[in-house]
Order: C-alpha cells, then structure tokens, then sequence
C-alpha cells in the first residue's frame, strides 16, 4: 500500500494458463498508462511461461517453474494467483508471508478452512488481498448494489442466483478434475452468482443450507453430448454437471442458487440474480427490469445503462468489466478508492459452496458455524 503515483508497481504472475491469458495478462496489459509492468511469470510448464513473458513482460522479465523462486524477488510488489483451486490456498499465503498483495483468482478457496488461512495471513501480514469476482464491476450490477443500498426494494427476503449453461463444459485445463478443482459448476460459475448475490444485497450471514449436485449427462453418448468445446472425455469427468443449494440466511431471507455445464434447459443465463423485496423487485431477463406496483398499478421498468449508467462505473473508454477490475486494485494499492472485493466477503462465498457439497454428500441440511 502506499505507491506513489510515479512509482511503477512489480507484478508476478503465477500459473499462465486459459484465465491468467483470458483475462488477468491482458487486462493489466492495457493499465500500463498507470505504472504497472509484469516482470515475472511462473507456471509448471516453461514454455507457458516464457510464451506469457515475451508476450506482456518487461524486456528483462524473469521466468520461473518454481513460483517460491518468484516470491524471494524483493522487487516484485503484487502477485496473482491463476493456478487450479487447489493451490490457490498455499500459493496466497506464501506470497502474502513473502511480503507481496495479491489478487487471487475465484474461488478464493476449494473449502472455508483454506480460505481461512488465506485470511488470516492477509490480517498477520498487512498485505493486501484480493479475489477475482470481476462481475461486480459491470455497470449493471454495480447500478443494482447501489439502489439496494438506497432502499429502493425494502426488505429483501428472496433471491435467485443464476449459472446455467445449457452444453459449455470446459473440456481444457483441469475443469473436469475433482482434484484440482474440488467441484464443477457451483464452484466455478456458480460462485459468480452468488459472489454478486450476496454482495448486491450485502447479507453475508447464512444459517444453513440445502444441495444436490448431479452427475447425470457427463457420461452421455457422444452423439448426445453437443458441447460447445467439443466432447468432453467421460472419464475425465470427474465433477458434477448441475448442482443446485437452498440457501438460509440469519435474518430469514431465502437464496436459490443453481449452476450447470450441462443441463436440458432453455433458461441459460449465467452470473446474473433476480431478487424480491418489500418495496420492488429487480432481475436481468431482458437487461435490468425493476417491477413494483405504483398508484395501484403494477409497473416494470426497464433500466437504460448505455448512457445513464456512467455514474456507477469507473471505466476509462471501452474498459471491460476485467480491466475495470484491474484498475480498480491498483488504484486501491495506490491509496486512492476503497478494497472492491474484500476476502472477508469472499470467503463467505467459499463457506456456502462447502455447506452445499456437503449437504449434497450427506444428504441433510448443513448448519454454518460462528
């Protein structure tokens, strides 16, 4: 914390697989107006490594196989984490103890004990520390976070959180490993949803949960599978294919969330929400609608964001929702703006997914503890 605003931040990148390529690389690429450079890459494959350094790197950027040999450059102040779930945990504290910020890639963790340790680091170390939920910096939701706050909807006692594909399984990386990932869909589309819905109605306390998860399509003929990525391997498919969680929150409001890859539906969409409150109802069918009933009459408004929403977003130009999530970090490591994505927030997320696999394994809700 505390970068001049002449002062270049370092960044190390560990793991240049599919998200640090599609998404972190290239958006910190377009902030280099702000005084960051990429000055180290790590993967387990070197080539991916050394194809990311020439690509986005400093002239002089550093490659490495063993992201601990990144971490003891005392030069490199930020770093982020784009491996599997499963070393999201132990790569973050090692880093935060290295003394480096860090922007962690969703999940936060594959369980709440890992994400707890994540945490605790963060708050014994006084690094900064972030996960990537990029979706709350689309204009829209950040327009629906902040008429919530105004009181628009009143009382929000129900919610529905959204990620259904109906055939887009992943069939690259680690996707389908159980190992590596520690789940399918709810973990890694279904904790956008529910990242944004939690955060746009700012309730974080959940008592208890109800879920199943389905493995039901992944071993489909291939002539049955359809997948937008080619056909995935049966054998590889070692996660669920749809999952779905009752969600029970401390002050009685009720959330529905539901994820798939692979699912005989029409109704797709994907990291979006609808809720119901007291005062009006809002959801994202046909961009944002916001129904009520007004002088005795129901109403649906559909909101305009192409103009009227610049007021509720930080973008510069045509900045995606990803590069806003860049410029958002850094600017917050600067000083200047408040920590978007708190992992005391995140890891809320990553204590509900837990309760819903294992609720699914038990077959009985699943109580949160204090």
């Amino acid at each position: 914390m505390g970068y001049g605003k002449g002062e270049t931040i370092r960044v190390g990148i560990i793991g240049c697989g599919g998200i640090a390529n599609g998404k972190h690389m290239p958006s910190i690429a377009r902030l280099k107006n702000i005084g960051i450079e990429m000055v180290a890459f790590c993967d387990i494959v070197e080539q991916r490594a050394i194809d990311a350094a020439k690509k986005f790197g400093t002239p002089d950027a550093k490659v490495y196989t063993d992201y601990k040999e990144l971490l003891a450059d005392p030069t490199i102040d930020d770093v982020h984490v784009c491996t599997p779930n499963r070393s999201h945990s132990f790569i973050t504290v090692d880093a935060l103890e290295a003394g480096k910020n860090v922007m962690c890639e969703k999940p936060m963790a594959m369980n709440y004990e890992e994400a707890k340790k994540m945490l605790d680091a963060k708050n014994r170390t006084g690094k900064s520390l972030t996960i990537g939920y990029q979706n709350r910096q689309t204009p829209e939701h950040r327009y629906l976070r902040d008429q919530v706050e105004k009181g628009r909807f009143g009382d929000i006692y129900y919610a529905k959180a959204t990620a259904i594909r109906r055939r887009a399984v992943p069939t690259w990386g680690v996707f389908m490993n159980e190992y590596e990932q520690g789940g399918g869909p709810l973990i890694d589309i279904g904790t956008h949803s529910l990242d944004l819905t939690l955060w746009i109605l700012n309730n974080y306390k959940p008592k208890y949960c109800v879920g199943t998860v389905y493995h039901k399509l992944a071993d489909l003929p291939a002539d049955m599978r359809g997948n937008a990525w080619g056909n995935w391997e049966p054998e590889e498919f070692t996660v669920e294919d749809s999952a779905f969680g009752f969600i029970v929150m401390e002050n009685g409001a009720t959330i529905n969330l539901e994820a798939s890859w692979a699912l005989n539906t029409l109704d797709v969409r994907e990291a979006t929400l609808s809720f119901c409150g007291t005062k009006a109802g809002a959801d994202e069918m046909s961009g944002i609608r916001i129904n009520g009933v007004e002088d005795g009459r129901p109403y649906v408004n559909r909101i305009e964001m192409s103009g009227g929403g610049v007021a509720f977003n930080d973008a510069v130009g045509d900045e995606d929702d990803s590069v806003r999530e860049q410029r958002v970090w850094y600017n917050y490591l600067r000083g200047e703006g408040e920590l978007f994505v708190k992992p005391e927030q995140a890891i809320v997320v990553t204590q509900i997914l837990e309760g819903i696999y294992e609720s699914a394994k038990s077959g009985t809700a699943y109580f949160f503890k204090d």
